[in-house]
């Protein structure tokens, strides 16, 4: 019988770390799958190294995933790891100092070798020197078991070397009494056609399970609880894939095709490689030869009568702006998705930032306005497709969609959705003239706009009768014919515009439980998560504080004035310099009090908590 014992916990953050090579994100991936299979709620971080290849075993090129699960809502990826798996020095160090003391680490003792330690500045080994006696350490040689246990295969040991990620996971499977049957499957498909390959990773997998079962080095393993959910079918989903899957839906619901013109760039790629994959939808990807050209031919196709998408990140977006302009003047649905990522220049490819705001709002040259959104989650990925595509063919206006490096690699369970329940998106195209001409004949006005939504007809070119012009030079009113006339210039001006500022949204909602909360924490965004978490920190300790977030970033919703100025204090939480808070003062003359960091994470939810805190402290 065994002798180990098992303890329940009601959450736990794990940090997987290593060389990019060392496959943390895999193994990351694996962990999640696993825990969304037992019902966990879960947020998870990886973090990518900013250069494509750094140097092996030094600081630039650790990668790490994270995961935080629980028996209950998880909103953020959690501020420190409980557990940190470092597959070498470089890992280690890199991340320690985010583990606090008592937490555990498991270390593969063979990568800590002088020349790994001489390469991040250890001056002796800290698995032996008693540097780590604040934190309980687990030195397993990781590499060494795994060679052994694949002693009897054909391979060389470099390649037995590769599955020593397998047997941590096996190990942590154990240790949190997660299954293996999913990433059995997985291997079982991903190496179909390297049955060596296979067999070797199936067997490392299960030695690191069998390793925590037997060894003496672990005497507890543990459990998580389900979470409450509501009832249906779920998946593990990014906020990538959440969103191509979310403008598939769009398009099927509004009954047009779907073309995305796009150009390869971290981190929305992952947008492109999915919708590629998707043509039996009636999804046509367009891999374009750079930036330019991919938003002109998603703009090519909303002129076609398709739902146009380009997908990019700031540098595109920057690229992209003469095109998106074009598409004001000709009042055509164009969605434009930026992943957000730290900036300036190519900036850090891998990380995230909230700073191309004011780029999407007011990058381009002219009053060209545009309707900007920003989802939350990365499940609200999808949502915040379905209501970009609403926006476009309805206004008939560009959209852009602010991601971010956190949501789009970020992710969380996913209740599916029934088709059923999804907006109804159908956009009818006129197949007869709409004006008569000067001689009483049935002519097509392209620019006879909608009386209620500004929005003027959407017709798909070789439609008989329907013939009309198009081009960047302002258009007569109505006509669409060229105009240089000062008055007309000034009346579309103000008619773009209006058209925006009437877009309908929904009101901003305000969760103040108490109704007297001086303070309102206000975010845009990826901050979603740690301003809620901080916010019930705050509440749980007995402060009263409300909080808000906005979606819709252009028009501003309805009563937000109103709400900004029920409160003693405004602050807002920004991974920029005060974009967001800038524009509301502006707008609504309220001192929005702005907490900015770009660090290329997202903010932790004690940081927020700490803030929030501070104020209620200036108002006694």
């Amino acid at each position: 019988m065994s002798s180990k014992s098992q303890q329940t916990l009601d959450r736990v953050v794990i940090r997987f770390a290593g060389d990019s090579g060392d496959g943390m994100q895999l193994t990351g991936d694996r962990f999640t799958a696993e825990t969304a299979s037992l019902g966990n709620d879960l947020s998870t971080l990886p973090n990518f190294p900013a250069e494509i290849r750094a140097p092996q075993g030094t600081l630039p090129g650790v990668s790490s995933f994270q995961l935080h699960f629980a028996d209950h809502e998880v909103l953020t990826p959690g501020d420190a790891p409980d557990v940190l798996v470092a597959m070498n020095p470089a890992a280690l160090r890199a991340n320690l100092g985010d583990l606090p003391r008592g937490g555990v680490i498991i270390a593969d003792a063979d990568e800590f070798t002088k020349r790994n330690l001489a390469k991040v500045g250890y001056p002796s080994n800290p698995l032996e020197d008693d540097s780590l006696e604040s934190w309980a350490l687990h030195a397993v040689p990781l590499t060494s078991i795994t060679v052994a246990a694949l002693a009897d295969f054909e391979l060389t040991r470099k390649e037995k070397e590769r599955a020593k990620n397998m047997f941590a996971l096996g190990l942590l499977s154990w240790m949190y009494s997660r299954p293996t049957s999913g990433t059995e499957s997985f291997l079982k498909r991903k190496f179909a056609g390297k049955p060596a390959i296979l067999a070797a990773n199936l067997a490392a997998l299960h030695a690191g399970h069998a390793y925590g079962e037997t060894t003496e080095s672990f005497a507890v393993s543990y459990t998580v609880r389900r979470a409450p959910k509501a009832t249906g079918t779920y998946r593990n989903i990014t906020g990538n894939l959440a969103i191509a899957y979310g403008f598939v839906a769009a398009a099927h619901r509004a009954d047009r095709p779907l073309v995305l013109g796009s150009y390869p760039i971290t981190p929305a790629s992952d947008i492109l490689h999915t919708l590629s994959g998707l043509k039996r939808f009636g999804v046509t990807t367009i891999q374009a030869e750079d930036e330019i050209a991919g938003v002109g031919a998603a703009l090519g196709a909303a002129f076609g009568g398709a739902i146009g998408l380009t997908t990019t990140s700031g540098p595109g977006l920057a690229l992209k702006a003469e095109t998106i302009g074009l598409a004001v003047s000709l009042e055509l649905p164009l969605v434009i998705v930026d992943v957000q990522r730290g900036g300036p220049s190519t900036g850090l490819p891998t990380k995230t930032e909230q700073s191309d705001l004011l780029q999407a709002m007011y990058g381009r040259n002219g009053e060209s306005p545009v309707a900007v959104i920003a989802p939350a989650t990365p499940v609200d990925c999808f949502d915040a497709a379905l209501e970009a595509v609403r926006i476009a063919t309805t206004y008939r206006t560009p959209v852009i969609v602010l991601s971010d490096g956190s949501l789009a690699n970020g992710s969380e369970p996913w209740r599916l959705p029934q088709i059923g329940d999804l907006p109804n998106l159908h956009v009818d195209a006129p197949t007869e003239p709409n004006s008569v001409d000067d001689k009483g004949n049935p002519v097509f006005a392209p620019y006879l706009r909608d009386p209620d939504t500004l929005a003027r007809p959407w017709a798909v070119p070789g439609t008989p009768g329907l013939e009309h012009r198009v081009g960047g030079i302002e258009k007569a009113d109505v006509t669409g014919n060229i105009s240089y006339d000062p008055d007309n210039h000034d009346h579309m001006v103000r008619t773009r515009q209006a058209k925006i500022d009437g877009i309908d949204v929904p009101d901003v909602v305000v969760d103040d439980p108490s109704g007297d909360a001086r303070v309102l924490i206000l975010g845009w965004g990826s901050t979603y998560g740690p301003i809620a978490e901080a916010t019930r920190l705050c509440r749980s300790a007995g402060s009263k504080v409300a909080r808000a977030h906005l979606r819709h970033l252009a028009p501003f919703p309805g009563n937000l004035g109103e709400v900004l100025r029920a409160y003693d204090r405004v602050v807002l939480p920004e991974m920029n310099l005060g974009q967001l808070a800038l524009l509301l003062r502006g707008k609504y003359l309220v001192d929005v009090r702005s907490h900015t960091a770009v660090r290329g994470l997202p903010f932790t939810s004690t940081e927020i908590a700490a803030v929030i805190h501070e104020h209620l402290e200036e108002l006694r």
